[in-house]
């Protein structure tokens, strides 16, 4: 029996297709498992997971790699589930899945945008069929920047898909006869090359993971028969070292008979491979009133390989700090709105493993110790000498390394 992926537009009927398939078939849903299992490996929450296929990156991505990380995981756990027989994934991971194996059917589900606002308002998802347009616009928005970023394609190409049903067409149940009908034909039947394609994308997984891990993000991995290929996206300047370096990485992987790096078709663009480091603060969060001071100060912490955002106010910074928390908050006093004693206080009761530097002009020796007591790191006054300001951020990151570390917490 063959597994199946169902790629489907929102608001057409895919979910219901997707338990009568799997019911008719006797396959296990393995959907949520995969967003479960790339969860308990990487160490991330599971709505981190979803939202790496969503298109939002995290304001810190640039220097976290956090969603390609994320992804990463998701490819892993698919490969991992995909070895099972008879089962069912729908969902934007279904796009991952590996157009190598011939038992895998993959299923498109579209229909006209109409059709579908018209059945989300009958389902009681919306009240007017206005409303459940503009959503439909934006979720098709985030399908088809899921679909560009893995496949160069649209979400509905022809190429990503065995079966494409037209729900504004047929029914829930010519859909689920048709889907069927296909898997029990024979040439879906699980064989050994096919097998060995999914072996071979389980493992290509296994080595961008392990990649990913030492700071090369800008790659990607084909398996073939135990030899790992390295395909290099970006242009780098001494490429020889590179290449022995991402070969060796790639060696160490069990199930990696041999490895070679290669430049890919998209080496020769302008953009810079660069290797992330994971030594020094990568999500450091700068919160200031003062517009040019902050940029300026984040521009030069970049260049030294820290991981800033601005944010110029105290309800900004909130806000940031609770869809993308920091690592380190570094944090004026004086701004308009909260100062920067009320954002400290709120902070460590909703996110206490943020920690947090006071970098203020206009601080007194009672804001200092009224900062010390709310759990600052450090308090530092203006002007600041960069190299004290960089040490005392390296020193906090690693305490918060620490931290996380010793309950449990950090991703892989």
């Amino acid at each position: 029996m063959p597994a199946i992926t169902i790629f489907s537009a929102t608001h057409c009927g895919g979910g219901e297709v997707e338990k009568r398939v799997a019911e008719a078939l006797g396959c296990r849903v393995i959907t949520d498992a995969v967003l479960d299992l790339a969860a308990k490996n990487s160490g991330a929450p599971r709505d981190r997971i979803l939202r790496a296929m969503q298109g939002q990156a995290s304001v810190f991505n640039a220097f976290t790699r956090e969603k390609e990380r994320n992804i990463a995981h998701i490819r892993a756990a698919l490969a991992e589930l995909l070895k099972e027989d008879n089962v069912v994934c729908s969902g934007p991971a279904a796009l991952l899945a590996p157009r190598t194996a011939a038992h895998l059917l993959r299923v498109c589900l579209t229909a006209t945008p109409e059709f579908r606002a018209a059945l989300a308002v009958k389902q009681g998802a919306f009240a007017s069929e206005r409303e459940a347009a503009k959503a439909i616009a934006r979720d098709d928005a985030l399908a088809a920047q899921w679909a560009q970023d893995l496949h160069d394609l649209g979400p509905w190409h022809k190429s990503l898909y065995d079966i494409r049903v037209p729900m504004h067409e047929k029914s829930a149940d010519q859909a689920v006869e048709l889907i069927v009908e296909n898997a029990r034909k024979p040439a879906l039947q699980a064989t050994d090359v096919s097998r060995r394609a999914i072996e071979d994308f389980a493992l290509a997984a296994q080595v961008l993971l392990a990649l990913i891990k030492e700071g090369h993000s800008d790659v990607d991995v084909a398996c073939a028969d135990g030899v790992a290929t390295v395909i290099i996206n970006k242009h780098v300047l001494r490429l020889e070292p590179l290449e022995k370096e991402l070969a060796a990485i790639a060696r160490r992987v069990p199930g990696v008979l041999e490895a070679r790096a290669k430049v890919g078709p998209d080496f020769y663009q302008a953009d810079i491979y660069r290797r992330q480091s994971f030594d020094k603060p990568r999500k450091v969060l700068l919160v200031d009133d003062e517009t040019e001071f902050v940029q300026t100060l984040s521009e030069r912490l970049q260049m030294r390989d820290f991981g800033t955002a601005v944010a110029h106010d105290g309800e900004s910074a909130l806000d940031l700090a609770r869809s993308d928390e920091p690592e380190v908050m570094v944090l004026d006093l004086r701004m308009p709105g909260i100062d920067g004693l009320e954002v400290l206080r709120r902070l460590k009761k909703e996110k206490p493993a943020v920690e947090v530097i006071i970098l203020t002009g206009h601080g007194t020796d009672t804001d200092r110790k009224a900062a010390l007591e709310l759990g600052a790191f450090a308090y530092l006054e203006k002007p600041v000498d960069i190299d004290k300001l960089s040490q005392t951020m390296q020193a906090a990151y690693d305490e918060a390394r620490r931290r996380r570390a010793a309950a449990g917490e950090e991703g892989g």
